[in-house]
Parts: structure tokens; C-alpha cells; sequence
């Protein structure tokens, strides 16, 4: 089955739009379903979403908690269990780990960090900017070294 293919079910399905200002005959003629008066009548009118008609609106009225550090540095977080996918004595940095699908391309930027969940099954050269103390000592007592860049 295509997308082309695709009907409404049978004895439902597609309403056929209403049809407004075409006449008072057709029910929706002259105001057009609008009403009389007033600012929602208009074109262009209405209120913005949140307005409360003049009340103080909700968003205002909650306390406001905490803030954002926009200084805060973001990491490529990388935990021992996924550097298993890798072959046995190969180097492991953060090129390797794009190239694997681990990390998103656009995220390269970002430095690298390996935490030590899991457990490493291979010996493996591993290459980031920084390492929790279990990852490091997970990744030395196999046989592998952990280079901070």
C-alpha cells in the first residue's frame, strides 16, 4: 500500500469544507460564522496565546526557579560498555566514535568524556579530553591506555 492508495474508511471519512460568505442561503453567509461584533469578527483580530483578557496571566503569576549557566560546557558522553564495538588494540578518539554513528557529526565540536559504565572487553587506546577515575582504571587494568588531550 502507497500513500496514494489511502481512502477514507467506508461511510466516513472526508467532510467537505464549509464554504463561507457565499451567500445568506448557504447558512454561513453575511458574518460568515463569526457573529455580529467584535474583535474576534474582525480580520487580523483575536488575542495572542497566554492573554487572559487583561487578567494577569498564568505564566506571570508562577514563581520563576533556577537559570540557565550559558557558559555550561557540553559533552560527548561516552560509557566503556559502547567502546566494545571496536576491534581489539585500535585507537579510539572522537573521529572514531562519529565514523561508528556513537556521536553526531554536529556534535564534534564538543569534548569527550568516558565514564566508566559497563564493562571494556578489549584493549583499546582511547583518546578524549577527560576520564571518570572507574574508566580509566577499567581501561588500564585490560591493557589499554587512556590519553587525556
Amino acid at each position: 500500500m502507497k500513500l496514494h492508495d489511502l481512502r477514507p474508511a467506508k461511510g466516513g471519512g472526508s467532510k467537505a469544507r464549509k464554504r463561507l460568505g457565499r451567500g445568506t442561503g448557504t447558512g454561513q453567509g453575511k458574518t460568515a460564522g463569526r457573529g455580529q461584533d467584535g474583535q474576534k469578527s474582525r480580520s487580523g483580530g483575536g488575542v495572542r496565546p497566554g492573554f487572559e483578557g487583561g487578567q494577569m496571566p498564568l505564566f506571570r503569576r508562577l514563581p520563576k526557579r533556577g537559570f540557565t549557566n550559558i557558559f555550561a560546557k557540553e559533552w560527548n558522553v561516552v560509557n566503556l560498555s559502547d567502546l566494545n564495538a571496536f576491534e581489539d588494540g585500535q585507537t579510539v578518539d572522537i573521529d572514531a566514535l562519529v565514523e561508528s554513528g556513537r556521536i553526531k557529526k554536529s556534535k564534534k565540536a564538543n569534548p569527550l568524556k568516558v565514564l566508566g559504565n559497563g564493562e571494556i572487553e578489549k584493549a583499546l587506546t582511547v583518546k578524549a579530553a577527560a576520564f571518570s577515575a572507574g574508566a580509566k582504571e577499567k581501561i588500564e587494568a585490560r591493557g589499554g591506555k587512556a590519553e587525556v588531550i
